[in-house]
């Protein structure tokens, strides 16, 4: 969830000795999430995050992402970085990782001062609540594997259902107890849906001056930003880009399809030294289709 700006984020070690990893070789995760290209899911992860009240305010008080670019860039670089150690590092780096995850949630919470969409004035909040952590896990899943069809290639359900499976490490991580994530794409995406369905999530003014500056950091790389805003608006559902307030005409749509269609030539054409992490080339993972 919210990452605490306190300190400098995950202090890693760079020792790399005989070590046990975390995934398989095999690991759907793995061949998943060594895209660099698969980042581009995060502003649509984002977005559905900022919807929950209650994550909006844990963010706006305890990240200093949207203060600056240069907050913004610290913070993304940090969570690539955690990102793939927890795919392609070895146990103990992986354990490193989620102790700073862990310690950075404790750290956030707080209580609401006034109503926050269908929260009393008085709500208390904790990155480390389990209701939190499942939607913040659910909508990063879903649109990493969003970006992956969209760039990369379609995935079979069975990889799909791998890959929900796989991420449920994240649970001993992060200290929850077994089975608090979905297990399956159908399980997760009826989790989303019951979300959705419960009333639980409002755009809120204050998720609304996020999005702008999730989608623009600071006034002056606005110009800079359109490819950016495309790729992050163009996935949301239509219904979510409208409580948002986001305009989206049918040249937007154009032109996000033809930037789609750009990067998923230049993916299919990249050699591995660009398409992937460094860490996946190392492990000399297989092929994707």
């Amino acid at each position: 969830m919210a990452e605490s700006e306190t300190d400098g984020g995950p202090r890693l070690s760079s020792v790399r000795s005989k070590r046990r990893y975390v995934m398989e070789e095999r690991s759907v995760a793995r061949l998943v999430n060594r895209e660099r290209v698969v980042v581009l899911g995060w502003g649509r992860a984002l977005l559905w995050q900022l919807a929950h009240p209650l994550v909006a305010v844990a963010v706006a008080r305890h990240s200093d992402f949207s203060r600056s670019l240069r907050a913004a860039w610290r913070r993304f670089t940090r969570t690539v970085q955690a990102m793939r150690r927890l795919s392609f590092g070895t146990e103990a780096e992986a354990g490193e990782v989620a102790r700073w995850i862990r310690q950075a949630h404790r750290r956030v919470q707080g209580r609401l001062d006034e109503p926050l969409g269908p929260f009393p004035a008085g709500t208390t909040y904790r990155a480390d609540d389990p209701a939190l952590l499942t939607w913040v896990h659910m909508t990063t899943v879903e649109a990493t594997l969003h970006a992956y069809e969209t760039f990369v290639r379609p995935l079979t359900p069975e990889e799909r259902d791998r890959y929900c499976r796989e991420a449920r490490a994240m649970e001993a991580w992060l200290g929850l107890s077994p089975g608090t994530f979905p297990d399956s794409w159908a399980a997760l995406t009826a989790h989303l849906q019951a979300v959705q369905a419960s009333g639980v999530l409002q755009i809120t003014p204050l998720a609304r001056r996020m999005a702008e500056q999730v989608l623009a950091p600071t006034p002056w790389v606005a110009p800079l930003t359109k490819p950016w805003r495309l790729l992050t608006l163009g996935p949301l559902p239509p219904e979510l880009r409208a409580a948002y307030g986001f305009a989206w005409s049918e040249r937007d749509e154009r032109a996000f399809r033809r930037l789609v269609a750009f990067i998923r030539r230049g993916v299919a054409r990249a050699p591995h030294r660009v398409r992937h992490w460094p860490e996946a080339r190392r492990l000399r993972l297989a092929p994707s289709r």
